[in-house]
């Protein structure tokens, strides 16, 4: 393995947990949308995110995961990251799951710095998301929490936002942050983007591992105890683990950070994705000549004045005429059909089925 770009002692942190229930039935309990591969690229979304990190921390990857999906992930990795998969014995939360493997790091490196970014987001410029994690990496080694806020592009509504104040003097690119703004409605969004003082906050933090279960402490100063213990003697997981609060890392300590002014943003210029719902994956999929869009085999799919998103995965051949952006997902135990304007509302139906028919999640 080449030396890292982003220096000595640069670790990068990768929870894969959710269910991504937005995207039922692609997405299960058993096998949720980071184990999938939903670009067409061959690559499953866990893979695509530690192959972004590799130029940057090497093999300094540590991915936090859920016991029931432990194996799978591992069987996903190269051998030398599926050997520092942390397995949870039961979700806490993002706070929790970053924490024990900062604390790890801590344990073994205590100059490293740790940047944490999720199993399930996808990001085609490389280059650029490789240069926004050296800029915060140099930002985290003077004692700042950092997060990426990426360039909005539209008035999102579905994820939060970041304001960003004043520049950085020591640091150029880089800027204090003034506040969290959790998810606008569509009039502040609006505002927001027209405003240009405001960041997409897609939830990528960088910060020296001292540095960040230091300011959890301020807050949370049992919680950052426990993890520290935990990181000293693994063989007590199954009995600390329970105990830990239920918060994410945002809540926990990036929002009372940022009110005290120890958080700053470096805002990123590449395109990211979180693939929230069927109308996100939608827009990765590549244009077709005529017809929905496909993710799989585009010869399973035959339309007539049709267009959406199609995804044949039980291998049968899909029909539609005359519906716009419908969405059709066929993994052979079910079927869904919707529209990628009520792709949200795919998460209503799945509460359902935990009620009426949970073999299917």
């Amino acid at each position: 393995m080449t030396q890292d770009a982003a220096g000595t002692g640069f670790w990068a942190i990768v929870p894969a947990g959710g269910a991504g229930t937005r995207l039922w039935p692609l997405s299960r309990r058993d096998e949720p949308k980071f184990l999938h591969d939903l670009t067409g690229s061959g690559r499953s979304l866990l893979q695509q995110t530690v192959d972004r990190l590799a130029p940057l921390a090497g093999e300094r990857v540590v991915v936090v995961t859920g016991e029931a999906h432990a194996a799978a992930v591992r069987a996903q990795l190269p051998a030398a990251v599926a050997d520092r998969v942390l397995a949870e014995p039961s979700p806490r939360d993002s706070m929790a799951a970053i924490g024990l493997a900062a604390a790890i790091v801590e344990r073994d490196d205590p100059d490293g710095v740790v940047g944490s970014f999720a199993a399930d987001h996808v990001i085609a410029d490389t280059d650029a998301f490789a240069a926004g994690v050296r800029r915060a990496v140099a930002v985290a080694r003077d004692g700042w929490l950092v997060t990426l806020g990426v360039t909005p592009t539209y008035a999102a509504t579905g994820f939060g936002w970041i304001e960003r104040g004043a520049g950085l003097g020591d640091h150029d690119g880089a800027f204090a942050v003034s506040s969290f703004v959790e998810k606008p409605d569509a009039a502040r969004a609006e505002g927001y983007l027209a405003g240009g003082r405001h960041l997409w906050n897609a939830g990528m933090f960088v910060a020296r591992a001292d540095v960040l279960l230091d300011l959890l402490a301020l807050e949370h100063p049992d919680f950052a105890a426990s993890l520290r213990a935990l990181a000293a003697d693994p063989a007590t997981l199954g009995e600390v683990w329970p105990t830990l609060p239920r918060i994410a890392l945002d809540h926990a300590v990036a929002e009372p950070a940022g009110d005290a002014g120890r958080v700053a943003v470096v805002p990123a210029a590449f395109d990211w994705e979180d693939v929230g719902d069927f109308a996100a994956l939608a827009s990765l999929q590549p244009e077709r000549p005529a017809g929905p869009r496909v993710l799989g085999d585009a010869e399973l799919v035959r339309s007539v004045d049709a267009t959406g998103l199609v995804v044949p995965a039980a291998g049968r051949t899909v029909t539609v005429v005359g519906l716009d952006d419908v969405v059709v997902v066929d993994t052979g135990d079910a079927l869904l059909v919707t529209t990628t304007a009520r792709a949200q509302d795919v998460k209503r139906l799945v509460a359902d089925l935990a009620e009426t028919r949970p073999d299917l999640l």
